[in-house]
């Protein structure tokens, strides 16, 4: 629980979308960087192994394997550096914290992907119970016949 002060003092430097991603996600960050007085963006591409902190100091950790050589890399979420940040690969994880991945060479890193479903469709379509009660009733002329 934090102070209402310390919230009210945070909340303009907090970003209003920072991204939706969590962690088990393959995500690309990209980062502003500034050499002298010019401007340029490097993308950090790696998966999500850890989420922390609450409000202006959450942060999360992107790793990724560069010439067989684990690198992580630790970013503020509200940080004003951080441009963009896009999901490409959405990964299963039970965890919140995936530092078996630390062990882990090849394709063992890899962790499978969410299977995106469309609730949008299946709400207009009947369920199955009232698939059969409908399937019992005859419909059109015969029933107001048979009434």
């Amino acid at each position: 629980m934090t102070n209402k002060l310390l919230q009210t003092v945070e909340k303009p430097s907090l970003k209003d979308a920072p991204g939706e991603f969590e962690v088990g996600d393959t995500v690309d960050v990209a980062t502003r960087i500034i050499e002298g007085d010019k401007e340029r963006i490097q993308v950090f591409s790696g998966t999500v192994i850890m989420k922390k902190g609450s409000g202006i100091n959450t942060t999360f950790t992107v790793r990724r394997i560069v010439n067989n050589e684990g690198v992580e890399r630790i970013f503020p979420l509200h940080s004003p550096f951080i441009s963009k940040i896009t999901v490409k690969r959405s990964g299963v994880s039970r965890r919140a914290k995936l530092f078996y991945l630390r062990g882990r060479v090849g394709k063992a890193v890899r962790l499978t992907e969410k299977r995106k479903t469309k609730r949008d469709d299946a709400q207009g379509e009947a369920t199955p119970s009232e698939r059969t009660t409908a399937a019992k009733e005859p419909k059109g002329e015969l029933a107001a016949a048979a009434s």
